[in-house]
């Protein structure tokens, strides 16, 4: 059974090793020019160490001839084997340092290769994935020395091709002296290779383990540190209690770092005396075979040299295997993320079948991890034209309703449809383009004024018509011409210059951007005017209205004022549907809508 179990763990071992080869590609796609740079100088790297250490011997013998025969010609021998030294320790210095450059040059494209191969596939990612947070911690873990890992992987594959022709020249000038010597020098590197395997794999298990708590440690500086939530940090006087809470994460984690760190000095500091002992016992070896006569005082100084640097250079090839193996551990971080799989949509339909609008049949919808419905059997039908009023209490499932309309959701049962063709059936890129939506949420961009609003259309981002047009429909242009710059200023306080705008300001600039989309058929509006005084809200929508006679509207909003201007209005509650109808319809109902209704007015009496 214990047989089993170590094969088992030794054939896992060695499965994590895969991939060096999707690194390896990755290397070569990104930079062909360097990747071939690096594998001549490792060449060049690995071969003139050995060269180095027997010209060393040539000139040691030379000069000892030279001593004792006194000729010129043993002189100029000596002489020249210096200068071929010099030559070749300057073609290896070259060689080092040409390493060094094309290394740095692909570090800096790799990095951003793999950065956006990450970018790329979160654009494939669904909604459902941003709010899961053990996938979150995955693409987290992902992004974490992500782009560092694949170079660190290929230098040391290429080190350890280095490695291994040096290593081998060096074995085939040791061997003239005994093969004893080269199994002492890779015997004694084993041991320190097991422990630095051991504690690398130990490290990487601390990595994956503490990964929410390392999110949480960046969530706590994103609060101390953005102004956005500096108002509340320093008025509610959070900035104690939450860089305490900062420190104390700090100490678990480091509390884990101090104890592997030592145990890893300690060890490495014990297996490396085993080292330096097998070292002097050799060189004790060399010494008394030179007194003995049975090498020459050139031949000992190499093979000093040689064991030496064969001693070092077989540590560092066991250290780079070590290495090797961390840096797989984390690239399994990478490519669990990037192959992923992720449900695609297959919709090609790009014009519906009938002209009937939107229709909800049955539908339910939970979270995959949940058991309790967020929203039940939804059935309500709005034909082109119509303006669909949704109210309801917080957490009664108006937004999710939205989402599900969006395709951000996907329903768990029932169906939508619009103009007779299921969602899923729809080409999403021209379902997206039907539709604008302003959440209540909506993103402040620290981008200008003009863009601010030219996200709503993609293709027409820098079209200054279009965000004039669209500007004017969302009654956010006077305020935009007081502006310095107009459409060109900088909005937020992230870069140089930047303007903030109040609350109302920024839902005007959100309503611009809706309108961006002048193709949609339908808007969606979910809270759009929360930050507006009720008479402001009020001059918005009698105007949206005139605007929007022949498209569909979608609004969620708490204010009865403005709900009543629309033609059907659906009233939630826990997931469902409680009432429909007009604005009248429900107020002679005299039911839930009725006494919101009545409790607002009151409020305004």
């Amino acid at each position: 059974m214990k047989k089993k179990s170590l094969k088992k763990s030794f054939i896992k071992s060695l499965s994590i090793f895969r991939f060096s080869g999707k690194a390896l590609e990755l290397v070569w796609t990104t930079s062909r020019v360097c990747t071939f740079a690096i594998a001549i100088f490792t060449l060049i790297n690995g071969l003139l160490p050995a060269a180095v250490a027997y010209v060393g011997k040539l000139i040691v013998d030379s000069v000892v001839l030279a001593s004792q025969n006194g000729a010129m010609s043993d002189r100029y021998l000596a002489l020249s084997y210096v200068g071929l030294e010099a030559i070749a320790l300057i073609v290896l210095a070259a060689s080092q340092k040409g390493l060094s450059i094309f290394q740095a040059l692909l570090r800096v494209q790799l990095g951003q290769r793999v950065n956006v191969l990450i970018l790329e596939k979160a654009l494939t990612l669904d909604l459902a994935h941003f709010e899961d947070s053990e996938f979150y911690d995955k693409m987290s873990q992902a992004r974490s020395q992500a782009s560092s890992r694949p170079l660190s992987l290929i230098s040391r594959i290429f080190g350890l091709v280095q490695s291994a022709l040096t290593l081998l020249t060096f074995s085939g000038l040791l061997l003239h002296f005994s093969i004893w010597a080269v199994l002492v020098l890779v015997l004694a590197a084993i041991p320190s290779f097991i422990a630095e395997t051991r504690f690398s794999e130990h490290a990487f298990r601390l990595f994956r383990w503490r990964s929410p708590e390392t999110r949480q440690q960046h969530y706590l500086e994103t609060l101390l540190t953005r102004e956005d939530y500096a108002k509340e940090v320093q008025l509610y006087q959070l900035g104690d209690m939450l860089l305490q809470r900062y420190h104390n994460i700090f100490d678990r984690l480091y509390d884990e770092d101090r104890r592997l760190t030592i145990q890893k000095g300690l060890w490495g500091y014990l297996w490396g005396l085993l080292s330096t002992g097998a070292f002097y016992a050799a060189y004790a070896w060399m010494v008394i075979e030179a007194i003995a006569g049975k090498i020459s005082l050139g031949e000992m100084t190499m093979y000093l040299v040689v064991f030496r640097q064969g001693q070092s250079t077989f540590a560092s090839t066991l250290t780079s295997i070590g290495g090797m193996y961390e840096d797989n551990l984390y690239l399994a971080n990478l490519y669990e993320f990037l192959e992923q799989s992720i449900p695609q949509s297959h919709g090609k339909i790009r014009q519906g079948i009938l002209q009937e609008g939107i229709r909800f049949e049955h539908v339910s919808f939970r979270y995959p991890e949940s058991q309790q419905p967020v929203l039940e059997d939804i059935s309500l039908h709005l034909h082109h034209g119509e303006k669909l009023a949704i109210v309801g209490e917080n957490g009664s499932g108006k937004t999710t309703l939205i989402k599900l309309l969006t395709r951000l959701y996907q329903p768990s049962s029932g169906k939508i449809l619009l103009d007779g063709v299921d969602l899923n059936d729809w080409d999403i890129d021209i379902l997206r383009k039907r539709i604008g939506v302003i959440f209540q949420n909506f993103v402040q961009y620290q981008f200008t004024v003009g863009e601010n609003i030219g996200v709503g259309d993609i293709e027409h981002l820098n079209d200054d018509q279009e965000w004039e047009i669209a500007s004017e429909k969302g009654m956010a242009k006077p305020f935009i011409n007081n502006m310095p710059q107009g459409f060109g200023t900088q909005l937020g306080k992230w870069f140089k210059g930047g303007q903030e705008l109040s609350g109302g300001q920024w839902q005007k600039v959100a309503l611009s951007r809706a309108f961006m989309r002048s193709q949609a058929d339908i808007l969606v509006l979910d809270e759009p005017t929360a930050a507006m005084d009720a008479e402001a809200e009020m001059n918005i929508f009698n105007h949206f209205r005139s605007l929007t006679k022949d498209q569909m509207v979608v609004l969620i909003s708490h204010r009865f004022s403005t709900v009543r201007m629309a033609d059907k209005i659906i009233v939630m509650a826990n997931g469902r549907i409680i009432e429909q109808g007009s604005h009248e319809q429900l107020l002679e109902a005299a039911g839930r809508y009725a006494h919101l209704f009545s409790l607002q007015a009151a409020g305004y009496k």
